[in-house]
């Protein structure tokens, strides 16, 4: 028996050997694609103060206002402010020609005599307070205009706006509060010194809420790396769907029942290679987060888990996996129609299943659907380790719903082919 299944797994690997672009497909591509996506994804997991969004400001001002806005935006260090356009102070609409090129992301006109226009209504304020009549209503207020690239996205753009309008809100307070100082010591026999904002009382102190004491932080490796090797591994269906469909038309498979090889070895003995591809993709994608990444500049995979639950993960989305690879070589009848059925399907899982868009930004009716996807079980098995801190208990419910479906994909497979065989 031994003998005979130790045949099997030579046999095929020699098939798997043999069909180099399948090989291909299940070892470069999935490589190219977790280098290529986390190097585009980098950026969107750094902090907006590593981005120096470039900014074109136009301050006819020049006085107290627009000064402090100016220092307040620089001070952020979020922003690469720009003041000239080919070596000059441009004109409103050359501001807003060169923001609609894309030369910068955001343009910023600070309208001329806003400080004194502040002031006047602050004396008016002031004047009536001291007089009991009613405060004058402002007759117009200062429009700090912005101007905003086209192709920025929504959300970006409104936590764009949401800063510099912090920004700019203090600077009016600040300047506002100072202005009715002055104003009150006109009429005040005792001299009040100036107003100011008591900046600090309130601290927002942010971090990621970490199971134990994991100080794993997510980032774009963090997150590509477990994704894309859940998506390689799937793809092991077409190879395995397409040896399957190969040996029934060259009658392999049938001259292999006549023999003394039973119909569970044949079944394990693809199990066992393809298990052997799934780990060695895991093992290749992993490596290339710890120690090829940091060489292109992106931040290195970091492995704070025990081995146990990590294999657990593995093996149960490689059985989920070749499970269904075996499922649809049993149930198409072509090469065609497997590839096809294999690769579209195995898209559309990685789509709902959150490998190209986070579950999270989903619709409600697209995150119940990703529930449903063999991809984000096993996708949600590594998050709950890499950055929640789990451990084995986090991940069962995952593995198990990955055995079964391993287990309902090979008895499908089972029941059709013994009704189409003679």
């Amino acid at each position: 028996m031994m003998h005979t299944l130790l045949a099997l797994i030579y046999k095929d690997c020699l098939l798997l050997v043999r069909d180099r672009a399948g090989l291909c497909m299940m070892f470069v591509m999935p490589m190219l694609l977790v280098a290529i996506m986390t190097a585009l994804q980098d950026r969107t997991f750094n902090s907006i103060n590593e981005t120096r969004i470039p900014l074109l400001l136009l301050n006819d001002d020049r006085d107290t206002l627009g000064v402090a806005i100016e220092r307040q935006i620089e001070a952020s260090g979020i922003f690469a402010v720009s003041r000239a356009l080919d070596g000059r102070k441009p004109g409103r609409e050359e501001l807003v020609q060169a923001v609609a090129r894309g030369d910068f992301m955001i343009g910023m006109v600070i309208p001329a005599r806003a400080t004194e226009h502040i002031r006047e209504h602050v004396k008016r304020y002031t004047e009536s307070l001291f007089s009991g009549e009613n405060p004058p209503a402002a007759d117009s207020s200062v429009q700090v205009e912005l101007f905003l690239d086209p192709v920025t996205k929504s959300s970006f753009r409104t936590t764009l706006l949401s800063t510099l309008r912090e920004y700019a809100s203090r600077t009016e307070s600040e300047l506002m509060l100072k202005e009715v100082a002055r104003e009150v010591n006109r009429y005040s026999p005792v001299t009040i010194p100036d107003l100011r904002l008591s900046n600090g009382q309130i601290v927002i102190r942010e971090e990621y809420a970490l199971s134990g004491k994991r100080g794993v932080i997510p980032d774009s490796v963090q997150h590509n790396v477990p994704a894309w090797s859940m998506f390689a591994i799937f793809f092991i269906a077409i190879s395995l769907s397409g040896n399957l469909i190969r040996e029934r038309e060259d009658g392999s498979f049938t001259r292999l029942l006549t023999m003394p090889c039973p119909y569970y070895l044949y079944l394990l003995s693809k199990v066992i290679v393809y298990m052997a591809v799934c780990l060695l993709q895991f093992a290749v994608i992993f490596l290339m987060g710890i120690y090829l990444f940091p060489l292109l500049g992106l931040p290195a995979l970091r492995l704070d888990v025990s081995p146990a639950p990590l294999l657990l993960t593995g093996v149960s989305s490689a059985l989920a996996a070749i499970g269904y690879g075996i499922a649809v070589g049993k149930i198409a009848t072509t090469h065609q129609q497997a590839a096809i059925f294999a690769s579209v399907s195995i898209v559309i899982m990685a789509a709902v299943g959150g490998i190209w868009v986070p579950v999270f930004i989903m619709p409600r009716p697209m995150q119940l659907l990703s529930a449903l996807s063999p991809l984000n079980w096993g996708l949600e098995s590594f998050y709950d380790l890499f950055l929640r801190g789990g451990d084995v208990s986090a991940i069962l419910p995952e593995c198990i719903a990955s055995l079964l479906f391993a287990a309902l994909c090979v008895t499908a497979a089972l029941v059709y082919d013994r009704k189409r065989r003679p």
